[in-house]
């Protein structure tokens, strides 16, 4: 038997204070980030021009994992989001092994972009060592997560405006120069596509490497589920919400990567260290790696400020639902989770401190130990629609938001969904990767079953 608040909403002691616009502009915010405007030339270089089928099945699961999340979401709004819904699917281990996986994962992620971020700023001004920018981050946004739902929601939009302003303005640009209207700069066409092997010169193979570093670079999407429950109807927002974020995404994606193919050679060096940077040096734009180093420590704060909102909501949730200490449910007059905003904030700068104590040991491994939490994350979450759907059907509920194709595109999802980790087992990188995950999987459903007789008030079961 599950436990479940004894309470109809995980939400009770939040406030509602997000806007449409702003939950749209934070999914987007968590998909575009440094994964795309650095990691992408890492994908082109195993692919080639057919990196784009690698960035269109990506995006496929993309969509419909989004798509089955939207139906949970309008049906029970709940900061826990997906962890919650493993819950009700799955039984109560379920759902507190993916949400402290989640959890586990934001924080060291935390602790990354913190120090990506100190490392850019500390380059352009050598006299404040890298520590003290990473203590500045930490605090401005901590406190910009402490200071209300609303402040958080405004700082960011204007993050992801930020972002979405770049892409659009690199479209802009790319577009230009491939039809020959960019100043000085012949028409590139579209001959690179095909003029350096092919479109798809390593073959199924390419493609299929690709996939394996396009699917995480989609991470961060998951954030408009938790941000819903915050906002005045979730229900209603979310079906908008969901459509705005999937279409821009994929527009946005598919674009980018488009342009780069398109005016570059695929297997030119410059690529692979940075590809949007070498669009725009190719098209001899004044400033090129300034502007891209603010564009990257933009969307890596970005990133960091959406992750700590997202740990702390987490954690709130994993507290009501007897999951986690009671102490994280504490909120503030604003309706805040502030104890589980520090606790989360303070791990993730423990781990940048014992980073520092152990440079290149500490932070790769713990990466590796989370890099593929997004795939049992979104298993988790193709798993319990499909239940929880055919449980509403089955009891004739009225649903304010049925996903389309049921259960035929909810199937289709997982089958990618294991054909990409079929691929990780296969590569020897990958493999380890995803291995450590499932053990660290697999520690936190022990723990949480060895925990399962533990209870307190205001949780009963169900």
């Amino acid at each position: 038997m599950t436990e479940v608040p004894a309470t109809t909403t995980t939400t009770r002691g939040l406030h509602p204070g997000l806007t449409r616009r702003q939950i749209s502009m934070m999914g987007l915010g968590g998909a575009i980030g440094a994964g795309l405007f650095v990691g992408s030339g890492q994908a082109i270089g195993i692919a080639g021009p057919a990196v784009l089928i690698s960035y269109l099945v990506a995006g496929a699961i993309v969509v419909l994992v989004m798509a089955m999340l939207a139906e949970m979401v309008a049906a029970r709004p709940s900061s826990g989001a997906f962890s919650s819904y493993a819950q009700k699917a799955m039984g109560r281990s379920a759902g507190s092994a993916v949400g402290w996986l989640y959890w586990i994962q934001l924080i060291v992620v935390i602790a990354a972009e913190a120090t990506g971020a100190a490392g850019i700023v500390a380059g352009w001004i050598p006299a404040v060592p890298a520590w003290v920018w990473v203590l500045v981050f930490v605090a401005a946004l901590t406190a910009v997560n402490l200071f209300g739902v609303r402040n958080y929601g405004r700082f960011e939009f204007w993050f992801a405006a930020i972002k979405v302003a770049a892409i659009i303005l690199f479209l802009i640009v790319g577009v230009c120069a491939i039809i020959g209207l960019f100043p000085g700069v012949p028409a590139t066409g579209i001959g690179n596509l095909v003029d350096h092997g092919g479109f798809a010169p390593q073959g199924i193979t390419g493609i299929a490497a690709a996939l394996l570093i396009v699917v995480f670079a989609f991470g961060g999407t998951e954030v408009v589920a938790i941000a819903a429950a915050e906002s005045d109807d979730p229900s209603r927002n979310i079906r908008r919400i969901v459509r705005e974020v999937m279409v821009r995404i994929i527009v946005f994606y598919i674009g980018s990567i488009f342009v780069i193919v398109a005016v570059l050679p695929w297997n030119a060096p410059e690529v692979l260290d940075g590809p949007f940077s070498a669009v725009l040096a190719t098209l001899r734009v004044p400033g090129v790696d300034l502007v891209m180093s603010l564009i990257v420590v933009v969307a890596l704060l970005s990133a960091m400020n959406a992750n700590i909102y997202g740990a702390s909501r987490m954690a709130f949730s994993l507290g009501e639902r007897g999951l986690a200490p009671l102490a994280s449910t504490r909120t503030s007059d604003k309706g805040v989770p502030y104890v589980a905003v520090l606790a989360s904030v303070a791990f993730g700068f423990v781990t940048v401190a014992l980073n520092w104590a152990f440079p290149d040991v500490i932070l790769p491994a713990l990466l590796n130990v989370v890099g593929s939490t997004l795939l049992v994350i979104w298993t988790a979450t193709t798993i319990a629609q499909i239940v929880l759907r055919r449980r509403a059907d089955r009891a004739g509920e009225e649903m304010p938001m049925r996903m389309w194709g049921f259960p035929w595109l909810s199937w289709l999802c997982l089958v990618l969904l294991v054909a990409v980790i079929a691929l990780a087992m296969i590569d020897p990188a990958a493999r380890t990767q995803l291995l450590l995950t499932l053990a660290l999987t697999a520690v936190l459903l022990v723990v949480a079953r060895l925990t399962r007789g533990v209870s307190r008030p205001g949780v009963v079961r169900e």
